[in-house]
């Protein structure tokens, strides 16, 4: 008998902060890697948007190029943008999920939200990853009739798995859990 959730995989916002993790060496920049390995191998499916783009192309060289080539090489899907995704955003904002004057911030949650992701992989602790987001979003959405989406870092991301998913895939480690 096969596993209801053998062939389940995690669909996973990458927020503008993620691609920063990956390329400086700071704290968590390990699990950051791991997760985009674990994206490129096909463990998760790693989407991120225009919005995010937009933001990586303000950086400056060679780091800009360096964070927008990660896209290609671990097969990034980049989502288009859409008119829901703004109305959904103005949404938050005018709740005081996010601050008004924070519209990339509530971009992403709104994208990920009308995509109909699993979650948002963010470090940005100050208006996206933080408890009055996590839990006002998932409100916001339902009176929109989308479901509601999960807020993590790449370690949280490879501790839900675990917990959820009776650690198939790879351990923390690296090793194989088989």
């Amino acid at each position: 008998m096969t596993d209801m959730w053998e062939n389940f995989k995690l669909r996973l916002y990458l927020e503008t902060t993620t691609f920063n993790w990956f390329i400086d060496p700071r704290p968590g920049h390990e699990e950051v890697v791991r997760l985009f390995e674990a994206v490129k191998a096909g463990q998760f499916v790693g989407y991120t948007s225009k919005y995010v783009t937009d933001e990586l192309d303000k950086a400056e060289e060679p780091k800009r190029t360096n964070m927008l080539n990660l896209i290609d090489e671990y097969g990034i899907i980049l989502l288009d943008p859409k008119s829901e995704i703004d109305v959904l955003a103005e949404e938050y904002r005018n709740n005081g999920i996010i601050p008004k004057s924070q519209e990339q911030d509530s971009r992403h949650i709104a994208a990920a939200s009308v995509y109909e992701l699993d979650g948002i992989v963010s470090y940005n602790f100050h208006h996206i990853n933080r408890e009055k987001t996590k839990t006002l979003i998932p409100e916001v959405n339902s009176h929109r009739n989308l479901k509601g989406i999960m807020f993590f870092t790449a370690e949280e991301v490879f501790d839900y798995y675990d917990k959820f998913f009776r650690g198939r895939g790879t351990r923390r480690d690296g090793s194989d859990r088989g």
